[in-house]
């Protein structure tokens, strides 16, 4: 059930996200009022782990909440119930990251209410705000070759990220109302993710609009996501280190079997632009381990990884964002994205 209120409840910015469930009843949707009448919308907690996007709206808004604002502000608080536990999601509900667009579950209901609402408000532009559980730098995403979103997400990072898959996500959803895009601001925890997102949420609500002029190249690397890339549901995985769902620690050795074993710092190749031939882990056999999707649908694994003599290997230049070292999460959602540099002087608005 989505909740909304035209203020801030009472007592919420006095709470961290793991006991928001004391005085929100859920999901909420909070309307606060500005000089600039066109709201800005900002989603946070679409996971409940992620808690960096409801720090930095404490922080925007300070104490109390009573400053008066630049510009509307809309805020979408979302996973609360998992968030008490912190935990991304709870095991009888749907991604809420995953279910912005069809329908099909209680969670698809609920994002409908929302983006409904705010198309009757025409926002000025949306920021949904995440964190990631490997190791990354701070970058934007955005669903939309177009100059707007562009210059949105360059005011955040000038590493950007364009993907159309998995669709379902918030910013797709809402780039059909405004320019939007997704932050990703580091892991839960860090101070400076807070205050990065902070800094760019209070930027964002200062802006009078956005350009639709070419952005100029110095300013901004974008990539594009050209695969995500999951782990064979049959196939055992671990660390070095850490056997998954054991927290044993064996020795290091070949794997054997219908096996994936990962190097220990693999979340360090993150956004590294990766020549033929490194080394993502170790197999046994000579079959992939796993199995990649382009934005179409179609299976490209084979296109960029080898077997070779029990060494996964890429076979072609690559650029990977969101590997991790937590094993639940590759198993739940992917290994990892596969990405390419785009040329961004053919967006809509050059």
């Amino acid at each position: 059930m989505l909740t909304v209120y035209d203020h801030m409840p009472a007592g919420a910015l006095e709470r961290e996200a793991s006991q928001l469930h004391e005085v929100l009843p859920g999901p909420s949707l909070i309307h606060l009022p500005g000089r600039n009448p066109e709201p800005l919308f900002v989603s946070v907690l679409l996971h409940g782990n992620e808690d960096t996007g409801w720090e930095a709206v404490r922080e925007v808004l300070g104490a109390g909440g009573g400053r008066e604002l630049p510009r509307a502000l809309s805020i979408f608080v979302g996973n609360v119930a998992a968030a008490r536990y912190g935990l991304r999601q709870l095991e009888d509900q749907a991604d809420f990251n995953r279910v912005w667009k069809g329908e099909g579950t209680p969670e698809h209901g609920l994002m409908r209410e929302v983006i409904e609402a705010m198309a009757e408000r025409r926002p000025f532009a949306s920021i949904d705000i995440h964190n990631n559980t490997g190791f990354n730098p701070h970058y934007g995403c955005v669903n939309r070759l177009d100059q707007r979103f562009f210059h949105l997400a360059a005011l955040f990072s000038r590493t950007v990220v364009y993907f159309i898959r998995p669709e379902g996500v918030q910013s797709a959803a809402f780039a059909d109302l405004c320019p939007a895009v997704t932050v990703e601001c580091g892991q839960p925890g860090q101070r400076r993710g807070v205050e990065h997102a902070a800094e760019y949420v209070e930027a964002v609500l200062r802006l009078t609009a956005l350009p639709d002029h070419p952005i100029a190249p110095h300013d901004i690397d974008v990539f594009h996501t050209v695969a995500v890339v999951k782990v064979d549901e049959d196939t055992a995985l671990s660390l070095d280190g850490i056997e998954e769902g054991s927290g044993a620690e064996p020795s290091p050795g070949p794997a054997d079997g219908r096996a994936l074993r990962l190097p220990a710092d693999i979340d360090r190749l993150n956004f590294q632009e990766l020549p033929p031939g490194t080394a993502f882990g170790w197999v046994g056999g000579e079959a992939l381990p796993l199995y990649a999707r382009n934005e179409l649908g179609g299976e490209v694994a084979d296109r960029y990884f080898e077997v070779d003599r029990g060494v996964l290997r890429t076979t072609r230049a690559v650029m990977p964002s969101m590997l991790t070292r937590d094993l639940s999460i590759i198993r739940s959602d992917c290994l990892c994205y596969l990405m390419e540099r785009l040329d961004t002087s053919q967006a809509a608005g050059s």
